[in-house]
């Protein structure tokens, strides 16, 4: 009886042993890094591509209330949700690696709380917005607002919600990793290069884009340039000879060069009596591809200038409408 009795408490010193190195195994701070790096990893890649999708839609689909904006409105959008994709989507492909090589090897890891926890907190998000889609997508359908542009937009958060939604929950249900996910990530690789490739068609080149900003901000110190004369015609009632004479060390502005060549950009006085000018820039592109177009909403009764030019030297031809634009005493009251 006492040698039995000394062998019994073995037994349970022995299963707390096996039981303490099994909880260690399911939560070790390396899993709850590999699992919640994974699931933001994935977060990211879903707005991002979302994102990407809804900016292909306001090219090809534009909206006319939007006219009024620069191109930027949606080329840095894309340049955002590129280069994010660009990031982030292989390390979340080599965190779901990684995962499921330590699920091979560690199969109590794939029964984690932290790893449980996580997807069903995707799942419900996903959820979640598929129903708010769903019933986006009815609420504008009974107030008679469907456009192509919505329908699209709509369908395109539904896709990937979807496809999110049904992964993990598959995946959620399995033992084992699925032996289709490694086909599941090729092709979700090759819809993202391909969107991202189509991309650069949009933005252009890092080179063109460079090109862009340099004729953006040229035509925003032609801007700049022309407000000054008007100012200079109804403060003085005349044209000002040189550029140079707009400049004002009280109020602090000086005329701007071109920010390519660094040299003044041309002002030729075309017809002094009825106040007609020229303001001239050499330009980079054109702006059929350099899409740049006034930055600012016209105030009540501003006349909107046309400022689309061709590469190489342009001139803009001017004439200051003196009803329009009358000196201060000449105000009507």
């Amino acid at each position: 009886m006492i040698e039995n009795q000394s062998t019994m408490p073995s037994l349970p010193h022995q299963s707390f042993e096996k039981t303490s190195d099994v909880g260690a195994r399911r939560n070790l701070p390396r899993d709850l890094f590999l699992h919640l790096f994974s699931i933001v990893a994935l977060y990211w890649v879903a707005v991002s591509f979302i994102t990407l999708c809804w900016q292909y839609i306001n090219y090809f689909f534009p909206d006319i209330l939007s006219i009024r904006y620069s191109y930027q409105s949606y080329i840095w959008p894309i340049r955002f949700a590129v280069a994010s994709l660009f990031i982030t989507f292989p390390l979340f492909v080599l965190a779901s690696w990684y995962l499921n090589k330590i699920y091979r090897r560690e199969t109590i890891v794939r029964e984690s709380k932290i790893r449980k926890w996580l997807i069903y907190l995707t799942l419900f998000i996903a959820s979640l917005i598929i129903v708010g889609d769903l019933v986006t997508v009815i609420f504008n359908f009974l107030g008679g607002d469907i456009t192509i542009r919505f329908i699209l937009k709509a369908l395109s958060v539904l896709v990937v919600a979807g496809v999110v939604f049904g992964y993990y929950l598959d995946d959620v249900r399995r033992l084992k990793p699925s032996k289709s996910a490694k086909y599941y990530a090729l092709a979700t690789a090759l819809v993202i290069l391909i969107m991202v490739i189509g991309a650069f068609f949009i933005i252009g080149s890092p080179e063109q884009a460079r090109l862009a900003q340099l004729d953006d901000q040229k035509v925003d110190d032609l801007q700049n340039i022309q407000y000054q004369i008007v100012n200079y015609w109804q403060r003085k009632e005349q044209l000002p000879k040189t550029l140079s004479e707009l400049e004002d060390p009280i109020s602090g502005y000086f005329v701007p060069n071109d920010p390519g060549t660094n040299k003044p950009y041309e002002y030729i006085i075309k017809d002094l009596k009825n106040l007609a000018f020229e303001l001239c820039a050499e330009f980079n592109l054109s702006s059929e591809v350099n899409q740049a177009v006034p930055k600012y909403a016209p105030m009540s009764g501003e006349v909107v200038q046309n400022w689309n030019h061709q590469s190489g030297r342009v001139c803009f031809e001017r004439k200051i409408d003196k009803q329009l634009y009358p000196p201060p005493e000449k105000t009507i009251r």
